[in-house]
């Protein structure tokens, strides 16, 4: 596969944050690719590179991307991520994939499959990301997503249908709890009611599956994003509060927490602990 051009842009994403959009040309068409950004940084996650220039975007700009791959990245195709940031080298290594897959006349997920080494095509279950919290919404909730994850459906079709009921239940059950404006979503679309204790967000969970009757059906995922709520070793609960030391736990407290969420609700737990 011989690649003719690769050209990048400034756009936005759905946040009205910029993010990069690359387009790479051969000779059998064009492949377009944007980046999608979160709102936190995980510790295994590539950084991104923003411009910085509070003129722009509020410093968000992605200027410096754009032009490390129409000048650098572009023709060169290989660089260290940390000096190209995560958003430029994705942006490449998304529309390449795609010129790829088209070079051999397969889907996307084939190729996928194919470079994977993973014959076995699954559908995955589907994660639905229905409670947010940490940098995802306004509330208190220290931990970023609360998810439901459909694992006993019989189908990918049963799986989205159980999501999306639990889901209507959920928004219920919080309304009737803590009234209407509780349902208000983040920035992931989940419900963002204003609680501070993590594990009455997954309460509400279990009662919304329960209503919806799929208690054998669904089991509830956590994506923490600890590292947004480290500090200085310790671990900040209330981190959206004004700062206080005396409210930090060690990672060994917040261990024994995640135990106890475990054992009364039934899951799994990721991004639990940061790097110190």
């Amino acid at each position: 596969m011989a690649m003719q051009k690769i050209f990048a842009r400034e756009i936005l994403d759905s946040r009205g944050n910029p993010t990069v959009e690359v387009d790479l040309h051969t000779a059998k068409g064009r492949f377009r690719a944007a980046v999608p950004s979160g709102a936190s940084t995980g510790i295994y996650e590539a950084l991104e590179l923003r411009d910085g220039d509070k003129s722009r975007y509020l410093g968000k700009g992605v200027l410096k991307a754009v032009e490390h791959i129409n000048k650098t990245l572009g023709p060169a195709l290989l660089e260290k991520a940390t000096k190209f940031g995560a958003n430029a080298i994705l942006g490449v290594s998304l529309a390449v994939c795609k010129a790829g897959a088209a070079e051999k006349g397969v889907p996307l997920y084939r190729h996928i499959a194919d470079l994977a080494g993973n014959p076995d095509l699954v559908l995955p279950v589907p994660a639905f990301n229905v409670i947010n919290g940490g940098s995802h919404a306004g509330n208190k909730l220290a931990m970023q997503e609360f998810m439901i994850l459909p694992v006993g459906a019989s189908s990918f079709k049963e799986a989205m249908r159980i999501g999306a009921e639990v889901y209507h239940h959920l928004k219920g059950v919080i309304k009737a709890k803590y009234g209407k404006d509780a349902t208000n979503v983040g920035d992931e679309g989940g419900f963002a009611p204003n609680i501070l204790e993590n594990n009455e967000a997954l309460e509400l969970l279990k009662t919304a599956i329960q209503a919806a009757g799929y208690p054998d059906k669904v089991v509830i995922g956590m994506d923490v994003a600890a590292s947004e709520f480290y500090r200085n070793g310790k671990y900040d609960l209330d981190f959206k509060s004004p700062d206080d030391p005396a409210r930090h736990i060690s990672g060994e407290k917040l261990g024994e927490l995640y135990k106890n969420f475990i054992k009364n609700y039934p899951g799994e737990i990721s991004k639990c602990f940061a790097l110190p």
